[in-house]
């Protein structure tokens, strides 16, 4: 068995400035911990997946959010921080990284002790993968240091939610 480590979103569309849900500067202060947090897991042998938000032009997601991270642009790849490193890229295309992938044969495979996430939007897309994993009976990790989202507030509410109701472990400093 091997741990897994899912990045979630750290893809330009969310952390580039100048795209639609650019999530902000205090966003891109998390790429320097969610690269170490990679190196680290590699090292342990742990399954690095990235996860990249890619939409079709007709998706009914943009009823509700601005269009962003269509198939094919460059807001749909990794961010230049965390190019080359090792692991596995998917494309998603919502909330949660379960939906519509092949995750959960993954993990089936693997049969991990313990599964981390990090990446953005800590109350979006975090959170539903969190939830999806926490509803396999999965144990689940969150880092800290390598989560943010676009309202800070949001973002601590989903933190408490992770760890006070899906039974998530938040770890790591801030």
């Amino acid at each position: 068995m091997t741990d897994v480590l899912l990045v979630v979103d750290m893809v330009k569309g969310f952390l580039e400035p100048g795209h639609n849900l650019y999530c902000g500067d205090a966003a891109r202060r998390i790429i320097p911990a969610v690269r170490r947090l990679i190196e680290a897991e590699h090292r342990t042998g742990s399954q690095v997946i990235y996860f990249h938000d890619t939409h079709r032009p007709d998706d009914l997601e943009f009823r509700m959010f601005p269009v962003h991270c269509l198939a094919g642009s460059r807001e749909t790849e990794l961010v230049e921080e965390l190019g080359g490193l090792p692991g596995e890229h998917v494309a998603k295309a919502r909330y949660s990284a379960f939906y519509g992938t092949d995750l959960e044969q993954r993990l089936a495979v693997l049969k991990p002790n313990r599964v981390t996430i990090c990446g953005v939007c800590t109350d979006i897309c975090v959170m539903h993968t969190a939830a999806d994993a926490r509803n396999r009976d999965y144990e689940v990790t969150v880092r800290l240091d390598c989560v943010a989202s676009f309202d800070a507030e949001q973002h601590r509410w989903a933190l408490r939610h992770m760890q006070k109701v899906l039974g998530v472990r938040v770890a790591g400093g801030e």
